[in-house]
């Protein structure tokens, strides 16, 4: 278990001395709900106009309003219910990922557009991560843009592992296998003892996918791998070899991270009533979004100090850093006139 906590420390030595990393996804994750929450203001803008609803709103939190406009929302309006307030939302998002909930169109085209930039920049931060030494702005686009296309043909194969997994296997567990095996028996103790023993063979399965798409991007990056196919075959070679480790550091970070919510739990406000109150309970969410994008990022570097911990690529790795080109003079002065 020395890899596991080796790997689990070195995780977040490599995330705090690349702090530029986390702000930079902070800032543009920040950046993309502002559009949103733009359309969100108004849209509560038209509906409440001049009336004295909205002077009771702008003083509090009127929940008779609130449910009398989720009746009529559509759109970015439908998202706007009490279960986004505080610790709320987090049980809603679980909540949505253990019961294959679908959300509205407009977080569906979120989602996606999250789901590209973070493809575009992954191969960017691994790569930051693995050398363990500076970049610079040019060295990580270049690492970002090299493997972007490598990863977009990976996400492919994920997008049908995981619509295997959440179209076809959940349906046909919780909607068919589960019911039919529970269907005769008297006791809701028991019901509920089947139904949470699928909720852990499924997460196994979507935890086991995640870990291999996980590792097979790190070994494409470290080791500078073209295909896909060959990547994520390493990836679950890998994983194969060193289960116990990989599992382990999995387990360690996983109750890190609950440990984070189990926090967030504790200090997340209730419906705050407009003033200070307000911007403390924005500010306390902004921070709780921040701290679980450290711990995402903390999961990419831990798995990646124990893939080169593992294999003796501590420090390496295959393609070279890119270099900021420089003008034609300096060229010429270092290496003699330019080929034409």
């Amino acid at each position: 278990m020395s890899h596991v906590a080796g790997a689990w420390v070195d995780g977040w030595v490599r995330v705090t001395r690349a702090p530029a990393i986390l702000v930079g996804v902070v800032v543009l994750t920040m950046l993309g709900a502002i559009p949103f929450a733009l359309t969100l203001r108004a849209t509560l803008a038209t509906h409440l106009g001049a009336s004295q609803m909205a002077q009771q709103a702008a003083a509090g939190v009127n929940y008779d309003w609130w449910q009398e406009f989720q009746s009529q929302a559509s759109g970015v309006g439908a998202t706007f219910s009490p279960r986004i307030v505080g610790f709320a939302a987090t049980l809603d998002s679980l909540s949505a990922i253990a019961d294959t909930r679908r959300e509205t169109t407009a977080l569906i085209g979120l989602l996606a557009a999250y789901v590209v930039v973070w493809t575009a920049l992954i191969g960017g931060i691994v790569d930051r991560y693995a050398r363990q030494r500076p970049t610079r702005v040019h060295g990580f686009a270049a690492a970002s843009g090299t493997f972007f296309l490598r990863f977009l043909r990976l996400g492919i194969v994920s997008v049908l592992a995981y619509g295997w997994l959440f179209g076809y296997l959940h349906p046909w567990l919780f909607d068919e296998r589960i019911p039919a095996l529970t269907r005769g028996l008297d006791s809701e103790r028991a019901a509920f003892a089947w139904r949470a023993a699928g909720y852990a063979v499924f997460g196994a399965l979507v935890v086991a996918a995640n870990v291999v798409f996980d590792y097979a991007k790190i070994r494409m990056v470290v080791e500078d791998r073209r295909s896909a196919l060959g990547g994520l075959a390493a990836g679950f070679r890998f994983v194969w070899r060193h289960t116990a480790a990989v599992a382990g550091l999995y387990a360690v970070n996983t109750l890190v991270f609950l440990g984070l919510v189990a926090a967030w739990a504790l200090v997340a406000p209730r419906v705050p009533a407009a003033g200070p109150g307000m911007w403390a309970a924005l500010l306390l969410g902004q921070g709780f979004i921040a701290a679980r994008l450290a711990a995402k990022l903390h999961f990419l570097a831990s798995q990646t100090s124990l893939f080169q911990a593992r294999l003796a690529h501590a420090g390496y790795v295959a393609s070279p850093v890119a270099a900021w080109p420089e003008s034609p003079a300096v060229e010429a002065v270092a290496g003699g006139a330019p080929r034409l």
